[in-house]
């Protein structure tokens, strides 16, 4: 995919799903529209209140989440969080998860029908999904159900991007089995499964997972080389995202790095845009 054929991010640096809020307090740290895409944080069917407190703890070389999902649902994202981001110039990609092959299809119809949504991201990656009543996609067949049902009612022009963990041994199965079944590009890394120190079930973010997210990056590419992939996990600075694109990956995904400094996104997409000798395009890579 070029920018003529249907891919929409002209910047290759995102944010990564949950780590932008709601957009609205990033941008008073950098132009959304300056970015590739905001991923927002994922929707569900019906409103979350998200898990207890304390949600995220810092960890070496990283943190610890147990967010939960909050969020206010599909019917007061579209209208209190989507208008705000349309109105700040945000190509706008927005995650979505369900607890069943009927929720995400409901959800891919209801949300790729929406005017301004270039794009869905199909959460097949929580750490946790049975604790978060997820659909636990744990096998590649099962990832290639959700895919088609999002599919089936997607409006045309809509980019349908999957979301997969870093699971060295089934990375590459599971993106073959959604690319089958009709993704369009595959984003690889989220938070590994972990714990917060009273034991409930989390997921570890940070630098600590970048070499495993990178190594699954690779592999997909070599597997799956016509197919655009995205990669996230650990980026820090823009060395860090030209790894992943020098790995395979077509764009990149800022989390963590977020949480410690709110300007991460906005720097990365600044020096990996400018080259010395000029704007950098997927010729110079």
């Amino acid at each position: 995919m070029t920018a003529t054929d249907g891919w929409p991010f002209a910047n290759p640096v995102l944010t990564a799903s949950g780590c932008g809020g709601t957009g609205r307090d990033l941008a008073a740290y950098g132009d959304l529209a300056t970015l590739g895409g905001f991923v927002t944080r994922s929707v569900t069917l019906h409103p979350r209140p998200g898990g207890a407190v304390p949600r995220i703890v810092e960890s070496p070389s990283g943190l610890v989440n147990a967010i939960g999902l909050q969020n206010p649902g599909v019917t007061g994202f579209l209208r209190d969080e989507l208008p705000p981001l349309l109105d700040l110039g945000a190509i706008v990609v927005v995650s979505l998860a369900g607890r069943s092959l009927g929720e995400y299809a409901e959800l891919s119809r209801t949300l790729g029908r929406t005017d301004g949504i270039v794009a869905l991201e199909v959460n097949l990656s929580a750490p946790d999904p049975l604790g978060t009543s997820l659909f636990d996609a744990r096998e590649p067949f099962q990832a290639g159900s959700v895919v088609g049902s999002c599919r089936r009612d997607l409006r045309a022009g809509v980019l349908l991007l999957v979301k997969l963990r870093s699971d060295v041994s089934r990375v590459v199965e599971t993106a073959r089995a959604a690319v089958d079944a009709g993704a369009d590009a595959i984003v690889v890394g989220n938070a590994l499964p972990a714990a917060l120190p009273d034991g409930r079930p989390g997921g570890l973010s940070g630098p600590a997972i970048r070499p495993q997210a990178l190594r699954c990056v690779a592999e997909v590419a070599r597997a799956l080389p016509a197919t655009p992939m995205i990669g996230c996990g650990g980026i820090m600075d823009a060395d860090d995202a030209r790894a992943y694109l020098d790995a395979g990956a077509r764009a990149v995904q800022i989390g963590t790095a977020l949480f410690h400094d709110p300007t991460t996104a906005f720097r990365i997409a600044r020096e990996i845009a400018y080259q010395p000798d000029g704007p950098a395009g997927e010729d110079d890579r």
